[in-house]
């Protein structure tokens, strides 16, 4: 895991316990002697890539120190049923209350891991990466992201703050493609911030407009056929890095990678999943 991502990590954990477990597990209090111990295994339900055993740790140790976990695969591997991700052994009531937190977190993971899979997979043997969106369950942007990585996938921008990305409203408010990019450019330099700055283009025409303010780091084709997105990577002709974007679906992913286009983001890798089935049981 990224160093930068462990913060939102701690954080979205501490919410993560503080809305299931609220004052108590009182169901597990209830009934569960506080220093019984027992074990647990994550038996996986489906195929797919399993993605999040190291959040799931940490979810595990914030709530018990003491918990000992064996791995027995690790983050990115492609499972099937019956196979075991990990054992976990601990205070039985800690066991009960990480249970539905880490079930949550891995099936949602593991979906966008496998989600990601096929459509890397698609288009492995060729130049271009296929790149997450900010379409993300608010609250669990770095887990879709880090699954995304897990499943052969890129990383977008995290969010607003570390990259400019103008996109059409942006420049429809500032006036046109060449006054967004000077704009930006003279941004960055009044703020001292060095960061990208990528630009939405809608026409061919666009393009032209963008190198005329002194280009960006990425120019990004919106909504164009894969015709005119092989046009467009001609005419950009590797003064800057390309990105596709705008509804590109599986069966379309690979027309378009043949263009020569560097990215292509697609929202569904994070907005059109299905959690991978897996359980957590005692043994």
């Amino acid at each position: 895991m990224k160093t930068e991502y462990i913060p939102y990590v701690e954080e979205l954990i501490e919410l993560a316990i503080k809305e299931d477990i609220g004052d108590g597990d009182h169901t597990s209090l209830c009934c569960i002697p506080p220093q019984q111990r027992g074990r647990m295994r994550l038996l996986c339900k489906q195929e797919g890539i399993i993605a999040g055993i190291e959040i799931a740790e940490m979810v595990f140790r914030r709530l018990d120190p003491t918990v000992e976990i064996e791995k027995l695969i690790e983050d990115g591997t492609r499972v099937k049923p019956g196979d075991i991700a990990f054992l976990v052994s601990g205070r039985e009531i800690t066991l009960l209350q990480a249970e539905r937190i880490v079930l949550n977190i891995m099936q949602r993971m593991s979906g966008v891991a496998t989600q990601t899979a096929v459509y890397a997979d698609r288009i492995a043997d060729l130049h271009t990466k296929v790149l997450d969106t900010r379409k993300t369950t608010p609250g669990m942007r770095v887990l879709d992201k880090m699954a995304v990585k897990i499943g052969g996938g890129e990383n977008h921008r995290m969010g607003l703050f570390d990259m400019i990305l103008l996109k059409d409203n942006h420049i429809d408010f500032a006036g046109g493609v060449r006054k967004a990019v000077l704009a930006a450019k003279k941004y960055l330099a009044d703020t001292g911030r060095n960061i990208p700055i990528e630009c939405e283009v809608r026409t061919l025409e666009d393009i032209d407009e963008v190198f005329a303010a002194g280009g960006v780091d990425r120019i990004m084709f919106d909504n164009f056929t894969p015709e005119q997105t092989r046009r467009a990577v001609e005419k950009v002709a590797g003064r800057c890095e390309t990105e596709s974007s705008g509804g590109i679906t599986l069966d379309t992913l690979r027309d378009y990678a043949l263009t020569g286009v560097d990215f292509i983001s697609v929202g569904a890798l994070t907005h059109q999943i299905k959690s991978l089935d897996m359980s957590l049981k005692a043994y």
